[in-house]
């Protein structure tokens, strides 16, 4: 499956008549958060494909008007194609006016999703804003990552995390990772293509 991964910033040129032309096919989109309903409605109406978002911390108004035309993975396993994708957004809470979490809150929440995906097949690919603690986060409270997503990925062993939040400019940031487990962590700010082999089940 070739994935395109968008996360936090808005890229002009990605919904643009020649944005097909330039990304190649591809079979599913996939949304980081952080990006407002009005541009993955056009990223979705222009590739016409699979578009799968769960919410960054600023996406709040997506209670008003979430992406239409596009399917939330919020909280829940989704399967597209071959491969089953498992959401949980938001980012550590550092004000009520964020979609944010408590360390502890995001750990109970994670531990519901994937006891779940663990009686059913497992996943394939975990779809976060926040990166995991200790790999690409940073250490001032509202860029940290999440210690819940180790133990996540522990658990299910993921062939990929694709996660947003920490953008380049913030300083010199690795994009990509592989997690002791063998998870590839990448991450997904602005914008990344993946070619993910179908799984041998």
């Amino acid at each position: 499956m070739r994935i395109l991964a968008v996360a936090d910033t808005e890229l002009s040129w990605l919904t643009g008549a020649e944005a097909r032309s330039q990304v190649g096919e591809v079979d599913a989109v996939i949304s980081c958060g952080d990006l407002p309903a009005a541009y993955l409605e056009h990223i979705e109406t222009l590739f016409n494909v699979p578009l799968l978002y769960v919410w960054g911390n600023h996406d709040t108004t997506y209670r008003e008007h979430a992406p239409e035309g596009c399917q939330s993975l919020e909280g829940r396993i989704v399967e597209v194609g071959s491969l089953r994708f498992m959401g949980l957004g938001g980012s550590v809470r550092y004000n009520d006016r964020v979609f944010g979490f408590t360390e502890r809150d995001m750990y109970w929440r994670m531990l519901k999703l994937a006891l779940r995906a663990k009686a059913t097949g497992g996943i394939d690919v975990l779809v976060t804003h926040a990166p995991v603690r200790g790999m690409g986060d940073l250490d001032d409270v509202p860029h940290q990552g999440f210690s819940a997503f180790d133990t996540c990925i522990q658990m299910l062993r993921p062939r990929l995390m694709l996660h947003g939040h920490v953008h380049p400019e913030y300083g010199r940031i690795e994009r990509e990772r592989v997690h002791p487990a063998g998870t590839r962590v990448l991450n997904c700010c602005g914008y990344r293509i993946i070619d993910l082999p179908d799984p041998v089940r």
